[in-house]
């Protein structure tokens, strides 16, 4: 199933189905939230330390569970130590993720 994107800056169909979404992460907030878009992507603030990889992993569970899809469906495709990140969601995935709970939750500014 092809996924329903909405016209967002911070959301990329590819040509095999998946999707790509850019995030600016800011860790170590009091908790995690969307605090909408940085130079076009979304912009996260993040409860977890930037230490071993952490944030990553925080980051990837909480996109999977914002949009309804399986952990394993939310691979880190760029940025391992940059602030800016790029994430992937499978193209099995793509189709059925609640792409609305991102736009509803990123204010514009």
């Amino acid at each position: 199933m092809k996924p329903n994107l909405p016209p967002q800056s911070f959301l990329h169909l590819q040509k095999d189905g998946s999707v790509h979404v850019d995030v600016h992460v800011m860790p170590n907030a009091a908790r995690t939230q969307i605090q909408g878009l940085h130079d076009g992507a979304l912009r996260v603030r993040l409860h977890a330390p930037p230490v071993d990889g952490k944030a990553n992993l925080a980051l990837q569970a909480w996109l999977a569970e914002v949009l309804g899809v399986p952990k394993s469906a939310v691979g880190l495709v760029r940025g391992t130590t940059a602030r800016r990140k790029q994430l992937r969601v499978a193209a099995a995935y793509a189709g059925q993720a609640r792409w609305q709970g991102l736009i509803l939750a990123a204010p514009e500014g």
